[in-house]
């Protein structure tokens, strides 16, 4: 067998080899997959021209021919979207650039595998390893020149776009290895085909060409790490979080979407996204913010919470540029749902309302407990007749002064006041009287007193002042005053004709100092003080009544 028949083998050994580097040496994804898939298509051609100049029968050599260029077809249909996938140029990838593209692809290879009229492809001396090409054959090649002429087309774009460095170096190797195929398809058409007659048939071009370009294409997946194991774990985490990712470039258009946004949004990598139809209807105070800051300000962030009222949901929507070496190249649109999380919101802050309102009522309670003890200390200190200090409250205090003052020589002075002969205006008047009597003194008492005085019922009808830093002479003039008030004072009582008037007795005692004699007790100390008070009041009274007597500590 010639050597001429075995480049085409050698070619497609070729391309095994570099299969198996690259399923060695990456790790296998479902786009590896399809590239694995379109490298095995890269095989056939090389190995159906080997074919074709090793077997005998027409037939097969006929089937190796069709093989052969629907192989082709395909091929350079497959450099297009690997192209538009590896150049990020998505937007291409819509129905009718598809359909645009497939259509005339299939078409070719429908025409190819029947043959009309065999316009496809001639035999020669009754066999097909020398072969006259027809009209068909020139349309497969048209169509090969137009994906061509497309994919050179995207490059363009991805390389005059906003790309970063790496990639464009990664379009590059593309457009090194498209020209290289197409190159060596135009030197096999002109020398094979149109110069046909003219020279023998040089075997290999078209599959050395494949072979140069699938070569580039390795290159770039090595260097550029194409399919690298960062992006698929990256794709992995994506998709298994639990709030949506899309993924847009900088025209808007969807690159990638994850897995949780497909129950709730119905997009295709390529489509167009326009985010207002995603946004509930009717007014809403946070969505025009959120739209004018999505669309003036790119570069920016931009998060909004919106309640879809026709799903009961509450989702945080938040988009953020994808800035490469400073250029935006895209944008990221997350959309969580955080319904359960308002929920708890609204929860707690019915609960706190709760609290807010127990905490009320506990202070309310609080506070009523606390005029309850202030009613209930004022009963306690108080007289229930008269409103003036009892005499338990005068002898707390006064204990309490005794334990303060210590050795002071500050003076202070008690004066014990008697009403006199109040058992006259009881008999004649009745006890309601009397009680008059006694709540009118009191208060006549009260307003020549200063606010450190304190004024507190004895007993029955006696009193006891307490005055304190103040000596003799003070206490002597303020008893006057009383006095005389008293004596002056007309006490108008309901079923009394006549209005009644008294005087008071009084015992002042001047202590220069509280000092507790060694071996005695504050209480047993303050009862000798008020006994030697009420021994002046009695002087008082046994004088004649109306009358101040002091008596000396």
């Amino acid at each position: 067998m010639a050597l001429a028949s075995w480049i085409d083998l050698i070619m497609c050994f070729i391309l095994f080899l570099l299969l198996v580097y690259i399923v060695a040496t990456v790790n296998i994804t479902n786009l590896h997959k399809v590239y694995l898939g379109f490298h095995f298509s890269m095989l056939i051609w090389p190995y159906c021209q080997f074919a074709i100049r090793t077997v005998d029968d027409p037939v097969f050599q006929l089937f190796y021919v069709k093989l052969a260029f629907v192989d082709a077809s395909l091929l350079s249909l497959g450099w297009i979207f690997f192209t538009i996938l590896l150049a990020g140029q998505s937007q291409f990838l819509n129905r009718k650039v598809v359909a645009a593209l497939t259509v005339p692809a299939l078409l070719s290879s429908v025409l190819v595998v029947l043959n009309p009229y065999e316009w496809f492809v001639l035999p020669v001396n009754g066999g097909y390893a020398e072969r006259i090409y027809g009209p068909v054959f020139w349309l497969s090649m048209a169509f090969i020149i137009v994906n061509a002429l497309m994919s050179l087309y995207v490059i363009y774009v991805a390389l005059t776009s906003n790309q970063a460095q790496r990639i464009k170096n990664q379009i590059m190797y593309m457009l090194r290895g498209i020209v290289a195929v197409c190159a060596f398809i135009m030197l096999d058409v002109f020398f094979n085909v149109i110069l046909d007659d003219y020279l023998p048939v040089i075997p290999g071009f078209t599959s050395l060409g494949i072979v140069v370009s699938a070569t580039f294409f390795v290159i770039t997946i090595h260097q550029d790490k194409v399919f690298d194991i960062v992006t698929i774990a990256h794709q992995d985490i994506i998709n298994t979080m639990e709030y949506g990712v899309l993924v847009l470039d900088d025209q808007e258009q969807v690159v990638e979407i994850n897995q949780a946004l497909h129950p709730y949004i119905t997009l295709d990598t390529g489509a167009a996204f326009n985010i207002s139809s995603y946004l509930p209807d009717g007014p809403d105070e946070k969505i025009e913010p959120f739209l004018r800051s999505y669309r003036d300000d790119p570069l920016e962030t931009a998060g909004t919470e919106i309640l879809y009222p026709v799903i009961q949901m509450y989702i945080s929507i938040h988009a953020a540029p994808i800035m490469v070496s400073g250029i935006r190249v895209g944008r990221i649109v997350t959309f969580q749902n955080i319904t359960e999380i308002h929920r708890l919101i609204d929860e707690t802050n019915h609960q706190n309302t709760i609290l807010q309102e127990r905490n009320a009522a506990l202070i309310k309670v609080q506070e009523e407990l606390f005029q309850t003890n202030a009613k209930l200390r004022k009963l306690a200190i108080t007289d229930s007749l008269t409103g003036c200090y009892n005499r338990h409250y005068l002898m707390q205090q006064l204990e309490q002064e005794v334990l303060r003052t210590g050795n002071s020589l500050t003076p202070s002075t008690i004066i014990l006041i008697d009403i006199d002969f109040f058992k006259k205006i009881n008999d004649q008047y009745g006890h309601m009287a009397g009680d008059v009597v006694i709540c009118s003194t009191v208060e006549l008492l009260q307003r020549s007193l200063r606010p450190s005085d304190i004024l507190a019922r004895y007993g029955g009808e006696e009193f006891i002042i307490y005055l304190p830093d103040t000596d003799e002479a003070g206490a002597r003039l303020l008893a006057e005053q009383l006095k005389t008030n008293v004596e002056h004072n007309s006490i108008n009582i309901d079923y009394i004709d006549e209005p009644v008037s008294i005087t008071i007795s009084m015992g002042l005692l001047s202590i220069g100092e509280f000092k507790v004699p060694p071996g005695m007790d504050a209480t047993t100390y303050l009862n000798d003080l008020l006994k030697s008070a009420d021994k002046a009041l009695y002087a008082a009274k046994h004088q004649g009544r109306n009358q101040i007597v002091s008596a000396r500590q």
